[in-house]
């Protein structure tokens, strides 16, 4: 088994002075360690009962479709906002260095169903709270979000659970 924590590097002052980037494209290029991070995935959530897999734009398209492929579920892209054709729903959230607006299709989930939602990483938590209301917003229910990487001095994690969802992460980082 990889420790997928040293196979993430530290990008410092990227996007901006001050940012210590945590760049899982080192871990993605390792077979062992990509192999490694979604069966740690697979067996967290292979007995697991909801509908979709919802992955944020880049990365939790990369992770959340070889999850979705390995459960045997359905993957939902969540999309930075022009990039989706058809009818879209859209959110504005804000970020650690500045806002952003997602999208997904306005049929991409059916009233009531149950997603898994993963990322990356997880930092302030504005890209995941702006997916996880996008998501209740065409009327699906979170069932869990899931992150390689989670930054917990910048408290994301704590801000999703105190919106009562539950999020497991991989590995952490201290500092950020």
């Amino acid at each position: 088994m990889a420790d997928i924590a040293k196979l993430i590097r530290t990008i410092p002052n990227y996007p901006k002075e001050g940012i210590m980037f945590r760049d899982i494209t080192t871990l993605l290029k390792d077979p062992q360690g990509f192999q490694d991070t979604i069966n740690q995935l697979v067996v967290k959530y292979k007995d697991s009962e909801f509908d979709y897999i919802a992955g944020i734009e880049a990365r939790g398209f990369i992770l959340g479709a070889a999850l979705a492929f390995a459960l045997g579920k359905g993957f939902i892209p969540v999309r930075k906002k022009g990039k989706l054709p058809g009818k879209t729903v859209t959110q504005s959230y804000d970020l650690e260095y500045g806002s952003d607006t997602i999208e997904i299709h306005e049929d991409a989930i059916h009233a009531g169903a149950s997603i898994l939602l993963i990322d990356d990483l997880i930092a302030t938590g504005g890209t995941a709270i702006g997916a996880i209301t996008l998501i209740e917003k065409v009327g699906g229910k979170i069932f869990e979000t899931a992150f390689v990487v989670d930054l917990p001095e910048l408290g994301g994690a704590k801000r999703i659970q105190d919106l009562g969802h539950k999020v497991h992460t991989l590995c952490d980082f201290s500092g950020h």
